[in-house]
């Protein structure tokens, strides 16, 4: 696609949906740090009248939804900022001991066993858990709130279903945040937000913190699980040897991300990204693997031959929403 379309690539969706994805990794910072020409108002899309109401792409984007996905200006940085302390008043060490006993919990379930699935049986169960205990779910409604995850993230048939499933269940945790009970997690702070945010309005947020947080962290965990068993690099560690854990998830978000793709950005105006006319109203896809990739940025793949020698033991899936990393700064930084 680089090769024939440069920087900026147009683009079909499901449906026949025009759109563009961007493949460079200075266009694509141009598209994620200018908030006022490719904005997140959703409404903005010249192409809804061609859009279904019960199919996709629309539970992926949904129009008039008021989540912070598609808010912006002023309001969406005092909704972060709110978001951002009821999270970063959990405790960090309380998290830590919960993380550690699930994760023991989970590998002791197929350790003797002799081989297993870990996407299913590990990266796949462990993050929605363990979100379930910060913002309050009951733990035993963690594998379907995986799966309703899963399905809304993919944006495909069972995407409305799932969004059904997630709103039940979130709404169920509110009513209960506001009636008192309960201990004073995520979502009892958010439901107790005194800047004038709707039930309506946090109901989303909460949505959007459980497949954020849920997909985008398995699929991490699946494919830095998948180097560290088959890159030899990786494989000693496992013995006390050369490279960390933390080496391979940061090499990981680089290599093998899992945000691969995400939607959200539309021009409001007509411009110029990457030799190409961008309409006003056009869907701006991130293309965040291309653009680690980019030759511009990265013109030595030094590890090419390493990467075709690997052998695939497991395999991730990639979510196409965009995440966060540590480390070296990419394109998924500032997503």
């Amino acid at each position: 696609m680089r090769r024939e379309h440069g920087a900026v690539a147009p683009i079909v969706l499901e449906g026949g949906i025009p759109a563009w994805l961007v493949l460079g990794y200075r266009e694509l910072h141009q598209v994620t740090a200018d908030h006022v020409l490719f904005t997140r108002d959703s409404e903005l899309w010249n192409q809804w009248d061609r859009i279904p109401e019960d199919g996709p792409p629309a539970p992926l984007i949904g129009r008039g939804q008021p989540s912070i996905l598609y808010t912006t200006g002023e309001r969406h940085r005092v909704r972060a900022a709110m978001i951002s302390d009821a999270l970063e008043s959990v405790d960090p060490f309380e998290i830590r001991q919960h993380a550690e006993r699930l994760a023991d919990e989970l590998i002791d379930g197929f350790c003797s066993e002799g081989s297993a699935d870990v996407i299913a049986r590990y990266a796949m169960p462990f993050p929605v858990r363990g979100l379930a205990k910060i913002y309050g779910f009951p733990d035993d409604q963690g594998p379907g709130l995986a799966a309703a995850a899963i399905d809304l993230a993919d944006g495909g048939d069972l995407a409305q279903a799932a969004q059904v499933h997630l709103a039940e269940a979130t709404a169920a945790l509110m009513a209960e945040r506001k009636s008192g009970n309960g201990p004073r997690d995520v979502a009892a702070q958010l439901v107790g937000n005194t800047l004038g945010f709707t039930d309506e309005e946090i109901l989303h947020d909460l949505i959007v913190l459980v497949i954020a947080g849920h997909t985008l962290t398995a699929d991490w965990i699946g494919n830095s699980l998948r180097l560290m068993l088959t890159d030899e690099r990786f494989t000693m560690s496992l013995a006390g040897g050369l490279k960390s854990v933390s080496e391979a998830m940061n090499e990981v978000l680089w290599e093998d991300t899992p945000a691969q793709n995400g939607v959200g950005r539309w021009a409001s105006r007509d411009t110029i990204l990457g030799n190409r006319r961008i309409k006003a109203g056009d869907m701006v896809c991130l293309g965040i693997a291309a653009a680690n990739k980019d030759p511009q940025i990265r013109p030595r793949r030094h590890d090419a031959d390493r990467r075709q020698q690997r052998v695939p033991l497991v395999r991730a899936r990639r979510a196409p929403l965009p995440g966060r990393g540590a480390g070296d700064r990419h394109p998924s930084d500032i997503c």
